[in-house]
């Protein structure tokens, strides 16, 4: 009776922690494709960007971002073009969701303003009008702000 008992008791912790992790992946996979949705409807600015100590903002004065569906980023400004991609992941090594980052990569020299931008931000908050983002800077431990809103 005993061993049934324990049996019993351990099967429902089993069942119980593997239904939590089944709702904790579908709760990151939803957050990531709503993510997606948003950064990929519509063209998006720069409105704010704070790197470690100072504001470079203006560095993006005029250029227009999209981020397509293919995992591709484009950003303009007249004829100049600057190509990168983008993706949003789950960084945390558990299922569980709300660490998810934005990752921005464009092919540039170093001593382009947009080799700034490259980096797996951690996502303050997204909606249909605004992406807030957030870096602490493994090199110098700053914190880097950047924030994109609809054009």
């Amino acid at each position: 009776m005993i061993k049934t008992l324990v049996v019993l008791i351990v099967s429902l912790v089993f069942v119980g922690c593997s239904e939590d992790d089944s709702n904790d992946t579908n709760n990151t996979a939803n957050q990531i494709a709503d993510a997606n949705q948003v950064a990929e409807t519509g063209s998006w600015r720069i409105s704010y960007f704070w790197d470690t100590d100072k504001d470079e903002t203006s560095n993006f004065a005029g250029y227009v971002f999209n981020f397509n569906s293919d995992g591709t980023l484009v950003a303009t400004k007249g004829n100049d073009t600057v190509n990168g991609t983008w993706s949003v992941t789950n960084s945390s090594s558990s299922s569980s969701s709300g660490d998810l980052d934005f990752n921005i990569f464009f092919n540039v020299p170093q001593s382009s303003d947009f080799e700034d931008l490259n980096d797996d931000w951690d996502i303050i908050s997204i909606n249909s009008n605004k992406i807030e983002l957030t870096d602490v800077s493994g090199g110098n431990g700053g914190t880097d702000f950047l924030t994109f809103v609809k054009n």
